[in-house]
């Protein structure tokens, strides 16, 4: 497997946790510029594949045709926390898209986050599809299936026309053949896939540096979509998140996933990263790519001190006394020749 110590946790100098993974940087040759661990690790993208899977609606004019906001739309790409603005897009969604909320495949839930969620509780409201925070990926998925005379029905299985689609649009971005690919079911139920992880970096590369797209139409809806990404950050997570705190950083497209995965793009430096933290945590994503852009030297330092914000150094106790310190472990550094085929 190849994992190596990303992060470690002490309390009063001992050890108390630590974080395994792997990271790969690729650059616009789609060579791997930088790794630690096994960069061939096959990962599931889990939500950052959210930015892939919106890219069908972008393919057609379903936004200009229901009259959606930049903002509204950034909800298909988004793992929404259930706060006001997110809801009142997805209110607002529903009454322009040719869409029903029990069509949605993905089950009732509360907001993500504890502030709404409580509010909601407290007023006695019930749990909906719209609130879990794949619905705006669903609404999307509903939408095209109309749009392009897709049955809804069953639009959650692997075998369906959309995910048929979906799964091609993966394997030019990843440059991974359809057979290699492997699937399985997300958390919402839909399909969700595994490919090496240089190759969800190469996704990511192709996501900020869209020129290296060669299907005009498929370059054309990644443009628009990352536009919209960069443009409405908190519509993808919410304050003090690190896909918003990276959205806001108008050279960056990033997603994170479930169960430790995380993927960026740089657009002026042409580079594409995907990380996997091994024990699932998304607590030290921000260190680890704090980390990162600091070792690569870059420029934005008001990206990298917004990181070092959301997970600072020092652990401090329910009463606020510092009682221990995290460290990042891992130094990402030019491979060797020989391993660029990595």
């Amino acid at each position: 497997m190849m994992a190596v110590t990303l992060v470690e946790e002490t309390r009063a100098g001992l050890v108390e946790n630590v974080h395994l993974g792997m990271i790969c940087g690729v650059n616009e040759n789609l060579e791997t510029s930088y790794h630690v661990g096994n960069p061939k690790h096959y990962t599931y993208y889990r939500s950052a594949a959210k930015p892939i899977q919106a890219l069908p609606i972008f393919l057609t004019n379903i936004i200009t045709k229901y009259g959606l906001t930049s903002e509204e739309a950034a909800l298909f790409m988004a793992s929404h926390r259930g706060e006001v603005y997110h809801i009142d897009g997805l209110e607002s969604m529903l009454k322009k898209l040719p869409v029903n909320e029990d069509e949605l495949f993905c089950p009732c839930s509360y907001p993500l986050n504890v502030n709404p969620k409580e509010e909601m509780i407290r007023q006695n409201k019930e749990k909906r599809r719209l609130y879990h925070n794949c619905s705006g990926k669903h609404m999307g998925f509903v939408t095209v299936c109309r749009e392009l005379g897709y049955p809804v029905e069953g639009y959650w299985e692997v075998e369906h026309p959309l995910q048929q689609e979906i799964l091609k649009i993966f394997a030019i971005l990843a440059e991974v053949p359809i057979p290699d690919i492997k699937i399985g079911k997300d958390g919402c139920g839909v399909p969700v896939f595994a490919i090496p992880l240089k190759n969800m970096a190469i996704t990511y590369l192709k996501l900020a540096c869209p020129e290296l797209i060669s299907d005009p139409s498929l370059k054309n809806a990644v443009l628009q979509m990352t536009r919209i990404m960069n443009e409405h950050p908190k519509m993808i997570a919410s304050e003090r998140f690190i896909c918003t705190q990276l959205l806001h950083d108008q050279n960056i497209v990033a997603k994170g996933g479930a169960q430790g995965v995380y993927c960026l793009g740089l657009k002026k430096e042409k580079l594409g990263f995907a990380l996997k933290v091994l024990d699932g945590s998304e607590d030290v994503w921000p260190i680890v790519v704090a980390a990162i852009l600091e070792q690569i030297g870059y420029t934005n330092k008001e990206t990298i001190t917004s990181l070092r914000a959301l997970k600072p150094s020092i652990i401090k106790n329910d009463g606020g006394h510092e009682v221990g310190a995290v460290y990042e472990r891992f130094s990402i550094t030019e491979p060797s020749i020989n391993s660029r085929k990595l």
